[in-house]
């Protein structure tokens, strides 16, 4: 339903009365005097130019070149359409609606929309009545400003004058509803096109398609493509629409559902574009299938399909997660030979990559680099670098970027002060960690759930969990919203400085917190009640996670039979080790570590050998 403040901007926006002006005279040179019929025309000399009439029509040759021409490829400025509309508002008598409409639409073409509804009131105000053109331009524009409920005011109007809407009208209001998420609106309105008489187009279809697939309704999406696949060849999807559904298949992981689709495209002689190919390579690449990321790379260029910089970014990063990074740099170099730009994604990209791989020297060139290129650092360029030297220990070199930052009025982030507190911390740098968190406070910098999760956590593996748990309550205090990382860390800290009330308190109160133990929170509960000794009630531990529907993981176990071990509790081991084999969990180096030590201080280990369950064999990586 329309509102009455969007019904009230739409009358308000046609209200003004129609007012006259006197009239005055046009300054040669003015764009107004291509629409003054003088009353003396000046006839020349030269018989041929008898037709008083001739001379205003060539007059507005100009003006109409202007309209037909520039206004119709978009190549008007804002400034020199607004000077236009002036000189036109100022004529007598005023030119037809559709000059205005021509003008109005090249501002939509730029993009100026705020400024055409500028101009729509403008003319109401002078007494110049919009037609059902300049209403469709006008709603378009409202659409696109995301204030579709002006819009639907719009529509209110169209109806009230005496038009009838279009496939236009319909799609421009389908799109506001769309950028507004208002998808359930969009598609009962799509639906309820052909009730006022009106098919909805290739562009309707799309404009929804594009808008669910954002939104992540791809199952009605997919049922709107397969409508148009099935309508008899009236409108047979575009490669627009097959760019949409193969874009949002590949992200909600339905690769061969996308893949099919792409043959169908092909199938159907409809070439694929650098988007398509780059949606689906993107696919690939997420879904860790880079050679057939490459191959269909190549089938790109060989079809001469020219790849954009996205296309290039997405391989990068692709090969730069599994440390191919000789090849990611490869194609930083075939990208410049082909004319493609690479953009700060290419090298923050190819920057993190080298953190990763530890060749933080690498690293460092490029981002120097940087500095001479139109792509200058950002604060990401900055972060990655920070946490590239905190992970590698070089905090010092962290902080002297961070200082860099600053300087430079590059704005640091959340991730930055997280980075340098994992530095810090990391480092043993306890007290620096701190100073920086205390700053933090002071500049009233928005803090994340991570940075107080990092600082938490620091403070425990930092021997600081006295500290740790004042900061923990005054955050209860403040109604924070806690994670199971924050408590995971607490407990840890606690078992391990032998406050194990403490910690199991924490560990049952967890419920009240609306949270749920996971893995690793029984892993670290059970590791505390073995290293004080309490084996039974750690593993009643285990029995307790496994009817809650936790499942042990290998570590889980190792824990609970290094305990055993040193308590020389053979039979508690075997039971452990076969409960991994029913589970089908592989032993790792801790694992053997424990069953060897066990084996070591049984005199007849001979017997307990034949106790141990056989191991699936592992397959090397």
């Amino acid at each position: 339903m329309v509102s009455k403040t969007a019904l009230r901007f739409a009358s308000a926006a046609n209200g003004a009365a129609l007012s006259s002006s006197s009239s005055k005279s046009t300054p040669k040179g003015k764009l107004s005097s291509l629409f003054t019929h003088p009353k003396n025309p000046i006839f020349s000399n030269n018989p041929k130019s008898s037709n008083p009439n001739k001379e205003t029509v060539e007059s507005q040759d100009p003006l109409n070149k202007f309209l037909k021409t520039s206004c119709k490829s978009g190549t008007i400025t804002l400034n020199e359409a607004l000077n236009f509309f002036d000189e036109m508002t100022q004529m007598k008598p005023f030119p037809p609606m559709s000059s205005f409409n021509l003008l109005l639409g090249a501002l939509v073409k730029i993009k100026q929309h705020n400024h055409v509804v500028v101009l729509y009131k403008k003319l109401g105000s002078i007494g110049i009545s919009p037609d059902f053109i300049t209403l469709n331009i006008l709603l378009n524009c409202l659409c696109h400003m995301s204030r579709v409920s002006f819009g639907f005011a719009v529509l209110g109007r169209v109806f009230r004058w005496g038009y009838r809407p279009n496939t236009v009208t319909f799609t421009s209001l389908v799109k506001g509803l769309c950028m507004e998420n208002k998808i359930c609106e969009a598609t009962r309105l799509f639906r309820k096109m052909v009730v006022f008489g009106c098919q909805p187009s290739i562009v309707s279809y799309g404009t929804l398609i594009n808008g669910l697939c954002r939104m992540g309704n791809t199952s009605v999406a997919l049922r709107l493509y397969e409508e148009m696949v099935r309508g008899n060849g009236v409108l047979e999807p575009n490669v627009v629409i097959y760019g949409s559904i193969i874009d949002c298949l590949c992200k909600e992981g339905m690769l061969e559902k996308a893949r099919e689709i792409f043959l169908e495209m092909k199938g159907k002689g409809i070439h694929p574009d650098v988007v398509v190919y780059s949606s689906l390579l993107h696919g690939f690449c997420c879904m860790g299938d880079l050679e057939e990321a490459k191959g269909l790379f190549v089938e790109m260029v060989d079809q001469g399909v020219q790849p954009n910089v996205v296309t290039f970014n997405v391989l990068i990063d692709a090969l730069c997660k599994v440390e191919k990074l000789e090849e990611a740099n490869g194609l930083l170099d075939l990208m410049i030979q082909r004319g493609v730009d690479p953009d700060i994604f290419t090298y923050n990209t190819l920057m993190d990559g080298y953190c990763l791989a530890g060749k933080l020297n690498v690293a460092r060139d490029l981002f120097v680099s940087m500095q001479s290129k139109e792509n200058r650092q950002n604060a990401i360029s900055y972060n990655i670098m920070i946490n590239g030297y905190c992970k590698n220990w070089k905090v010092d070199e962290a902080m002297s970027l961070y200082m860099e930052m600053i300087c430079k009025r590059i704005r640091p982030t959340v991730i930055t002060y997280n980075t340098l507190l994992t530095g810090f911390f990391q480092a043993g740098r306890v007290e620096e960690a701190r100073e920086l968190f205390g700053k933090l406070q002071v500049d009233n910098i928005t803090l994340n759930s991570c940075t107080y999760n990092t600082f938490v956590d620091g403070l425990c593996k930092n021997g600081c969990v006295s500290e740790a748990l004042e900061l923990f309550h005054k955050l209860e205090n403040c109604k924070f919203k806690f994670s199971i990382e924050m408590f995971n860390s607490l407990i840890d800290g606690l078992c391990k400085t032998g406050k194990l009330q403490t910690a199991w308190e924490l560990f049952y109160g967890l419920p009240n917190k609306g949270l749920e133990p996971t893995v690793v929170t029984f892993s670290i509960m059970i590791h505390g009640l073995c290293k004080e000794g309490q084996l039974e009630k750690a593993n009643d531990l285990l029995i307790e996670m496994e009817e809650k529907g936790c499942s042990p993981n290998v570590v889980t176990f190792n824990t609970l039979m290094h305990g055993f071990s040193q308590n020389n509790e053979t039979q508690k081991m075997v039971e452990l080790l076969q409960k991994m084999v029913e589970k089908k969990l592989s032993p790792d180096a801790s694992t053997i570590s424990a069953v060897v030590d066990l084996l070591s201080k049984d005199e007849a280990y001979h017997e307990t050998l034949k106790l141990l369950p056989t191991f699936p064999v592992q397959e090397p990586k």
